[in-house]
């Protein structure tokens, strides 16, 4: 039989990260658990992260993300930093390929790959990644959960756990009332947001993410987000609304399972998917 002590010491010991990132990594050694990855050459961290890019594609693609050309994914370049991969214009979600992705500049130029760049996704994306040099990755896609609740110009409340993960974490933007992104002086709100916020609601338009962690995190982290605006969707239809959560409880959540480096680990199965079901993805 265990003594108080002896229990207290346990969860102690639970509750601990060592050297661990997350609690969610297992105490006990020798257990399959995904690992962040590590890189002998610049070449490789790149073949990682073009991958990871056209993986965030296709799970986009899964989600029902697409909407004609609308919608854009990019890493930045882990050697020249000015430069980020991106998905190539007018191609499905679905049909992007390792051979297809575009390499473009701060300035919208293509200096690698033979399609052409989205221009609304170039003034957005480029902006951000010139603006803040540590973001590696951004997503933004027209979904029709995030576009509808975008339009409402309201943030997401922490009814649950999931919403907590933007707990103090996203902003609602409301410059330029939706009017499509295409001239380089737009968009300077969402810029400013990208700060200090993994995720913004640009109002009458949708939802962007971006990671200074990796891009597997900035895809999960939208398409979390998309599923916290149809919650709150939900919820908002409800005569009774639930309460919201206690602050120090959204904290709390935000803390232990809203961090970048869970971002990522969410985003690990869903990659285990898309390469399973998506043969053709690293053509």
């Amino acid at each position: 039989m265990q003594t108080s002590t002896a229990v207290q010491t346990k969860k102690a010991q639970s509750n601990s990260l060592d050297n661990r990132e997350s609690i969610y990594q297992p105490e006990q050694k020798g257990l399959i658990f995904p690992q962040t990855p590590e890189f002998s050459s610049l070449a490789e961290e790149r073949e990682h992260r073009k991958q990871r890019l056209v993986a965030g594609c296709r799970a986009f693609a899964m989600h029902n993300f697409d909407y004609g050309m609308a919608g854009h994914i990019s890493v930045r370049d882990p050697e020249h930093t000015n430069l980020y991969w991106t998905n190539p214009m007018a191609v499905h979600f679905s049909q992007v390929k390792m051979s297809n992705l575009i390499l473009a500049d701060h300035e919208g130029t293509v200096v690698e790959g033979q399609h052409a760049i989205n221009r609304a996704g170039f003034v957005v994306h480029s902006s951000v990644h010139e603006a803040h040099p540590d973001i590696v990755a951004m997503c933004h896609a027209h979904t029709p959960h995030g576009t509808a609740w975008c339009s409402t110009g309201r943030p997401i409340d922490p009814y649950n756990q999931d919403a907590a993960c933007f707990y103090d974490n996203h902003a609602v933007v409301g410059d330029d009332g939706g009017a499509v992104t295409v001239f380089k002086d737009q968009g300077e709100g969402v810029v400013q947001a990208f700060a200090k916020n993994r995720a913004v609601l640009h109002q009458n338009h949708g939802i962007l993410t971006a990671s200074r962690h990796s891009v597997d995190d900035a895809v999960f982290w939208f398409i979390a987000m998309d599923r916290c605006c149809q919650v709150q969707m939900l919820i908002e239809s409800c005569a009774n609304k639930p309460p919201l959560m206690a602050e120090s409880a959204a904290r709390h959540s935000a803390t232990h399972v809203g961090s970048d480096y869970l971002g990522w680990l969410h985003f690990q199965p869903v990659y285990d998917q898309v390469v399973a079901a998506n043969p053709d993805m690293f053509d």
